[in-house]
């Protein structure tokens, strides 16, 4: 099997669809109906079947989610979430950062 579907129910009134397509071992495409997956943005409702989420899943084939998952080992889609999660602990070190020297500013006003 190289294509699974599922069916996830997002806040609007119609579920979306959500495909993944196994291109190769590297390769793997993820698809979304949602406004964000259609204009080819980034879409909570692939990554969440990529983390295991189920929620919101009506579609009934929740045993699915872990061969996608399966699929993502070693794949583009692996590295470029990684990158992200990477970029994603930097930004909260910094906003930490950058609240700390607020406050040390906002203090030193006060001195």
């Amino acid at each position: 099997m190289n294509e699974i579907q599922f069916v996830v129910q997002g806040s609007a009134e119609n579920p979306y669809q959500v495909l993944f397509v196994r291109r190769s071992e590297r390769n793997l495409s993820a698809y979304c109906s949602c406004p964000a997956g259609e204009n080819g943005q980034y879409c909570k409702h692939r990554i969440n079947i990529l983390a295991g989420v189920t929620d919101g899943l009506i579609s009934g084939n929740e045993c699915d989610v872990k061969v996608v998952q399966s699929w993502l080992v070693g794949s583009d889609i692996e590295a470029a979430i990684k990158k992200l999660q990477a970029l994603q602990l930097e930004a909260d070190r910094i906003k930490n950062a950058l609240f700390a020297a607020k406050k040390d500013v906002a203090q030193a006003m006060r001195d």
